[in-house]
Parts: C-alpha cells; structure tokens; sequence
C-alpha cells in the first residue's frame, strides 16, 4: 500500500517538516556528487555500521574513529537512492505537518531526532555484529508515525494499491494503515532477519522508531494543542475534507 496523502489539513505552516525534508534533499543532491568510491566510504563514515560500536578492535584495525557516535544522528541524513529518499520525504510529509501542529517547530525537530536515534540504537542491538552501514530517514521518520498513529487514529489515509496495471485508491483509518504497517515490520524482521533476504532493509528500526515515537510524543505534545473539533482526528461526521547498505 502506498499512501498518497491523508485528510487532515495543517493548522499551522509545517517549517520544521519543510526544512527537514529540505536538508536531506540538498544533503542528497551532494551525495550524488561525489564518485562512488567516494560515497561508499561516505557511508561507512557517516553511517550506522553496528560491528564499529560492538567490537572496537575490529574497528580500530579497520581504520574507524575511535568513541566517535555521530553516526547515530548523521545516518539519518543519507540516502542510498532516489526511491529510498523519495518514499521517506514523501512520509515525512504526509504524516509530519499534523504531529508538528501539536508539538510546535522546535520540539517536533527535537522529537524526530530522538526517534531516530532510538531508530539507531535498536538496529545496533539487534544487528551486533553487522559490517554493513545503515542509512536513512526512516527510523526517525517512523517515529512520526508511531505519534500520527496514536493522535489522530481516526484521520483518513488515502491508499494506492496496484493491482496487475490497474491503481486502486482506498481510503483507510489511519489506525488501520499504521497499525498494519508496524506489524509488516515486526513480522519481517522477525522472519526475515537476513539483510540479503530482506533486500537490505533495517526492518527492526522501523519498529524501534515506531514505538519510540508513540512513547515520546507523551513529553512533546504542547499544553492546549488539541485541534479543533471540525476534524477528522476526532471523528466527527461529515468533518472530512474532500480528498548496498540498509536502507531505514
């Protein structure tokens, strides 16, 4: 299922998803720049590669900086391809806008990193001993939808399903397509753990965000910022509107 948009509108401009989604862009763009012999080594540098943390001394021999973290916060930043950065932005933006309208710019950007590193840290414990760096928005980005899923479950999310060439559009709850969508991650992950079945996807990620993101939205949610009664997120009748690395 693909989703296509969902059918609450933003309150307020969405400037911390909009410059997020613009950081990675540009980040991106620069990535694409650079040789790939370049870039691979950008990758392993910058990105999550859970044998460097576990065991120092391979990564010592190998040549990694030493009691160096920032991998956990950079990896969210890359990308590895343009249907890897498209379909996380296009997330982002989907489920972003209304989170951020009950957090506020500055602590919803707060939030999406944490949920990125929390992201970070389960793929390290549940892939100890990985020599493979994981890249990607993903984890902090299903951290937003861990918080989406638990305040606005009643929101519409309007899905592509293709069907041999023909797109078929449904609408489901947005309790419904998430849900749905952190249980596909915790049954991959947990059948599939090898990143060669699995085509290199950091599946329990995924879930680390998710359920980091329905924890910490409880700390980031402002005082008085519950929408307005005319929206869908409440259920209301007819308040509608129309409508070669891991990859996390």
């Amino acid at each position: 299922m693909i989703p296509i948009r969902d059918t609450i509108p933003s309150q307020n401009p969405p400037i911390a998803t909009c410059l997020l989604i613009l950081t990675n862009s540009v980040i991106f763009l620069i990535e694409l720049m650079m040789p790939q012999p370049v870039r691979d080594q950008f990758f392993q540098l910058f990105g999550i590669v859970p044998a460097r943390f576990t065991h120092p001394a391979w990564a010592l021999w190998v040549g990694f900086p030493i009691d160096n973290y920032w991998p956990f916060l950079t990896s969210m930043f890359l990308h590895g391809g343009w249907l890897h950065i498209i379909g996380n932005m296009w997330a982002l933006w989907i489920f972003g806008d209304n989170v951020e309208d009950r957090m506020g710019s500055v602590r919803f950007v707060i939030f999406y990193l944490l949920c990125g590193l929390a992201a970070g840290v389960v793929h390290w414990f549940t892939n100890p001993g990985s020599t493979i760096p994981t890249v990607g928005a993903s984890g902090a980005i299903a951290g937003v939808m861990g918080a989406y899923f638990i305040l606005f479950p009643y929101a519409r999310v309007i899905v592509l399903i293709p069907i041999l060439f023909f797109p078929f559009f449904f609408e489901l709850p947005a309790v419904v397509y998430l849900g749905f969508w952190a249980l596909s991650q915790v049954f991959t992950g947990a059948l599939m753990a090898d990143a060669r079945v699995v085509g290199g996807v950091a599946w329990w990620a995924h879930v680390g965000g998710f359920s980091a993101g329905i924890v910490l939205r409880f700390f980031f949610i402002r005082r008085g910022s519950a929408r307005r009664f005319s929206l869908d997120g409440y259920k209301i009748k007819g308040a509608r509107q129309p409508y070669r690395f891991w990859r996390k």
